[in-house]
Order: structure tokens, then sequence, then C-alpha cells
């Protein structure tokens, strides 16, 4: 593995319920993307978000921005 594969993480929030995203934070500074997938289909689709986009969606779901689920 190179720095430039992705190193996928799956949040510490997960309960293991199978409704989970994993991520590849390590490419945002390399690449400028954040790749996101499906835990449950890692061979699946990759949807690659800009960083900065990724980063503003995070600080929004701790601020509570998107209310509760």
């Amino acid at each position: 593995m190179t720095t430039e594969d992705p190193q996928w993480r799956t949040s510490s929030y997960s309960n293991n319920g199978g409704q989970c995203i994993e991520v590849a934070r390590n490419l945002a500074a390399s690449r400028g993307t954040v790749p996101v997938r499906d835990s449950k289909n890692p061979a699946g689709p990759v949807l690659a978000f800009p960083a900065g986009s990724f980063a503003a969606f995070v600080t929004g779901v701790k601020g509570g921005g998107f209310g509760t689920v």
C-alpha cells in the first residue's frame, strides 16, 4: 500500500448495524478529495467529495445543522 491508497475508516460512533459508510480522509491533502463508500459493499461505487465540502458537511453535522435522524 502506498500513501495514495485509500485508508478506509468507519466512524467510531457506528454500532455495526450495517448502515454505515466508510471514508478515506488520507487522500484529502494529496488529491483534494474525500472518497466515501458503503461499508456493506466495499467493491461497489465510491463517491469522491471535494475535501472542503466534506469538511463543511462534518462541521454542520457536529453543530446540529441537519437536525436528528
